[in-house]
């Protein structure tokens, strides 16, 4: 990252990150798959239950994701600097901060989950199975959140490939618990859920293994797992206002999915067999805003300022390509693709309006990301979370509350997506103008 042609090193990195995210994301896929076709008549109810949980799940997850890119940027930074003691200690402290992190948050979500449901106004038929599967996800979020982390570890060294490798090994063993608890066993969601946690634990156990293995400077020695004060300052400066950001979209989720649910059971399959899909787009043009943190992050620990613009410049035109191949690709099967959840014609149809709109939208949401992910290499973090405040969940929020009551079905839904986005694309590309932080930070490093 810190020496050489940086355009090919962009897609090395951003498409396995990529490919990793779009195979958890598969896990929560493999879970309405199988319930939408293992379930028999509860089919339509079980795979309700599980979406509308995606919104809730996301709020909890993304937000210790982002928390995890502080942990990133901070080793990041230490490797540029070239400093392994700095190094050690940011490693050491992220492992311990995932795993006292998820229990924290377990406890918090076993005692939050039937309220969360409520406010979102599930349907009294739904509400049993998605309460099942929502307890069961939370237990798991100790070991959800230590792979996430150990994920951020290995990025920040640019090694992209041995995170897939333990995701994609968890993910065979996802589908076949999936399989063995529904189709064997005749359990409902509860038996995807636990296949979900199941698998999510062994990927945590085979790069917690890596990490003990490796000789890099992110070697994990078990008696150095502590946390030190100023490496989690450090992550916790960067990491909660990332983690601000990834929540927003979340909670303005939760609101969006309120209204969802107002619609009825088929509208809610549909949405949630829809996210399921459309979210691979999103992965994509998130791993290259990952990409953009990491190799500016880097860079600007070496004090290398002209890597960083030109990090910026190639992650937005080769996110651009990859991103408008994969709309093409995914619209061109977008029904046969939501049949596989839920074949039936009515879910189809509505899940196509929210593919269609969503994927396009994506767009501008390459442009925010990658731009935010620029600021955050820099170690600035606190205003890309609070633009994407004002720009998604403002935007959001205003519009369930004022646009939709006047004309309350699906599409109406959906059209608030590409303004919000719009809006936050305009506002981050008027921040990284304003502060410059290339031309801020060459300043200082040519003093």
């Amino acid at each position: 990252m810190l020496h050489g042609p940086i355009w090919n090193k962009i897609p090395q990195f951003a498409l396995p990150v990529a490919a990793t995210a779009i195979l958890g994301q598969l896990f929560n896929a493999a879970d309405i798959a199988v319930v939408g076709n293992f379930t028999g008549e509860l089919r339509t109810v079980s795979v309700a239950a599980v979406s509308t949980n995606s919104s809730i799940i996301g709020l909890v997850v993304n937000l210790f994701i982002g928390i995890s890119l502080g942990a990133n940027v901070t080793i990041a930074h230490a490797i540029g600097q070239g400093s392994d003691k700095g190094v050690s200690k940011a490693v050491h402290t992220a492992i311990v901060m995932a795993v006292l992190g998820g229990m924290f948050a377990a406890v918090l979500g076993e005692l939050l989950a039937a309220p969360l449901l409520g406010q979102l106004h599930t349907p009294e038929d739904v509400f049993p199975m998605a309460l099942m599967y929502l307890r069961i996800y939370f237990a798991g979020l100790p070991v959800i959140l230590l792979y996430n982390f150990e994920a951020a570890i290995f990025r920040s060294i640019g090694e992209t490939r041995l995170p897939l490798i333990a995701l994609t090994s968890s993910g065979i063993l996802n589908v076949l618990l999936n399989l063995f608890f529904v189709a064997v066993l005749h359990r409902t969601v509860d038996g995807v859920a636990m296949a979900t946690v199941i698998s999510n634990a062994v990927s945590a156990a085979i790069l917690y293994r890596c990490l003990r293995r490796t000789e890099k400077a992110i070697h994990v020695e078990p008696k150095e797992l502590r946390i030190d004060m100023d490496s989690m300052k450090r992550i916790l400066r960067i990491g909660v206002p990332a983690g601000m950001q990834s929540a927003v979209f979340s909670v303005a989720n939760i609101i969006i999915q309120s209204a969802i649910n107002s619609l009825g059971t088929v509208i809610m399959a549909a949405s949630g067999a829809a996210f399921n899909i459309e979210i691979i787009t999103y992965d994509i043009l998130n791993s290259f805003s990952q990409a953009c943190t990491t190799f500016v992050g880097q860079n600007f620990g070496a004090k290398e300022i002209q890597r960083c613009r030109k990090a910026l410049a190639l992650c937005l035109a080769e996110g651009m390509a990859a991103l408008l191949l994969a709309i093409a690709v995914i619209l061109s099967f977008g029904r046969p693709l939501l049949a596989i959840f839920n074949n039936d014609p009515q879910v189809i149809e509505a899940g196509y309006i929210r593919l269609v709109t969503l994927m396009t939208a994506h767009i501008f949401s390459l442009c925010y990301e990658v731009l935010s992910g620029y600021l955050r290499g820099f170690g600035i973090s606190l205003l890309p979370a609070v633009l994407t405040m004002l720009g998604v969940c403002g935007v959001r929020l205003s519009w369930i509350y004022w646009v939709f009551p006047k004309s309350p079905d699906f599409q109406t839904i959906m059209t608030v997506f590409p303004i919000s986005l719009a809006v936050t694309a305009l506002l981050m590309l008027t921040a990284v103008l304003c502060c410059r932080p290339s031309r801020r930070f060459g300043n200082v490093v040519g003093k």
